[in-house]
């Protein structure tokens, strides 16, 4: 093998160095073979590879201006941040435009400390929030909410608010971090009758939410957003992933109230590509192409397909479980010999997955057709059934 210059700190195997061309669904290696993608790219191609609506909105934005400074801006920047924030439903939103999940969740958690003076983020024990160290390192500063038990609970979705474990609850809690559904890419969603629970607990205590809707978000289960199948109302949502389709481009939406409270006590976040024009015209056009092709239905259509197709190859033996909402499916397996031996089967019949370890996971795009699945499904049973 050649010597490759690249660094690489995902610690994933490279499987497909000689990816040439994206189409749709598909990838293309320098041998024209097709390989039906069915992680989007870590389930950020909301619209697929190449789609030609982001094309031509990058081409024509960067013919006209790509970058503005922090003393001008332009038009569509305003009014795509218009658009990011009506699809929160939340009351006279506002948004700011960043370039990755992982700084949007912490831009969120920033300002809500700012804006409560407290001194505590919390979350749930599962839960991935981004890649940077104050995220990731939960040894202080951090309160870790374990619902494992809350799972198997003999109330089931009677969730108590009296209970002993919400009344733990720090008084000092800045906000709690809700990621609604992907549990560190294991998909697991938390009781609703739980989340808002804990949800009102920390409003009466001051607190604020935030949702970290970087993976569930965009489409992804079947609604715009992952905590709109939970009876709550967020004051931030962090969004990333699909909203770029493929480009680097973040948002962060906070409540008007919110909003209000800061051009009087402002925050300090000087970082040089906030509010680029690019990312913001990609941002609107993935949002106005969804809107247009009704990908949110074909999202929720086709992920019960998916999940029901799968559910009927449960077994005992490698197939354990099939969990989903919308297009954003887990498949467990025994260990993680099973999954890596699955996981190659899977990309020799052409079809790429994400590996979690125990796991199969798989995200396509929102574009994806019935024909698509029937091909993973049917591949999927095949292997199955070889092993």
């Amino acid at each position: 093998m050649p010597h490759r210059t690249l660094l690489n700190l995902s610690t994933h195997e490279m499987k497909l160095p000689n990816v040439v061309k994206g189409d749709g669904c598909y990838v293309i290696d320098e041998d024209g073979r097709r390989y039906l993608d069915m992680e989007s790219g870590v389930w950020c191609l909301s619209l697929g590879h190449g789609h030609p609506a982001v094309n031509e909105a990058i081409s024509a934005q960067i013919r006209e201006i790509m970058h503005c400074g922090f003393n001008y801006s332009t038009p569509g920047v305003n009014a795509a941040a218009q658009l990011v924030a009506e699809k929160t439903g939340i009351e006279n939103a506002r948004a700011l435009f960043l370039c990755s999940g992982s700084e949007a969740v912490e831009v969120g958690r920033q300002l809500s400390r700012h804006l409560t003076g407290k001194s505590l983020s919390m979350t749930l024990h599962d839960s991935y929030l981004g890649s940077y160290e104050s995220l990731k390192k939960r040894e202080s500063g951090w309160v870790l909410f374990d619902w494992r038990d809350c799972d198997t609970c003999t109330r089931g979705e009677s969730c108590d608010p009296a209970c002993e474990r919400l009344q733990r609850i720090p008084e000092e809690v800045s906000e709690f971090i809700f990621e609604p559904g992907s549990s560190s890419g294991f998909v697991r969603f938390p009781p609703e009758s739980l989340v808002k629970n804990i949800v009102e607990t920390i409003r009466r205590r001051g607190g604020l939410i935030v949702v970290n809707d970087v993976t569930t978000g965009i489409g992804r289960t079947g609604r715009w957003f992952g905590f709109q199948h939970y009876p709550i109302s967020p004051d931030i949502v962090a969004m990333g992933k699909g909203i770029g389709n493929g480009y680097p481009v973040s948002a962060v939406v906070i409540s008007g109230k919110l909003a209000r409270v800061l051009e009087t006590s402002p925050y300090i976040y000087s970082q040089s590509h906030q509010n680029d024009a690019l990312g913001a015209r990609v941002a609107a056009t993935v949002i106005r192409t969804i809107e247009t092709n009704r990908l949110i239905d074909n999202a929720e259509k086709m992920g019960r397909y998916l999940i029901n197709g799968l559910e009927q190859l449960v077994n005992d033996r490698i197939i354990l479980r099939v969990r989903g909402r919308g297009l954003m499916v887990a498949m467990d397996m025994p260990d993680a010999k099973t999954t890596r031996e699955f996981h190659h089967r899977l990309l020799e019949q052409g079809i790429i997955v994400g590996n979690r370890g125990t796991s199969l996971r798989a995200d396509p795009p929102l574009i994806v057709t019935a024909e698509m699945v029937d091909k993973f499904i049917s591949t999927v049973s095949d292997i199955s059934q070889s092993m």
